[in-house]
């Protein structure tokens, strides 16, 4: 019975490797920064941010992950006030010149 139950499931799939578009930005980071980039561990990286959202999405579902998002990005994006009296030109009493 334990062999058909781990039979049937399916095997947890795999990153093989890194996109082009990934690879064209890690080099970009490279050039610019002169940093080096470790490959491996940036899939690593990759594959356990997609366990971690598999796992978020199994646990919460899409409503409370919005939730989430939306109360950390609530927390962190301060809400900037703008006086606009401040930044308005003085207006001259005279009138501007004719062109």
């Amino acid at each position: 019975m334990i062999r058909r139950i781990i039979r049937k499931r399916r095997p947890a799939p795999t990153l093989t490797g890194i996109s082009l578009e990934e690879e064209l930005a890690l080099i970009r980071v490279e050039l610019m920064y002169g940093l080096r980039v470790n490959r491996e561990a940036y899939l690593r990286r990759k594959v356990d941010e997609r366990d971690e959202m598999a796992t978020r999405m199994r646990e919460q579902g899409p409503a409370g992950m919005l939730a989430d998002l939306r109360g950390s990005l609530e927390r962190a994006v301060q809400p900037t006030v703008v006086d606009l009296e401040s930044r308005r030109r003085p207006h001259s009493s005279q009138d501007p010149e004719p062109a």
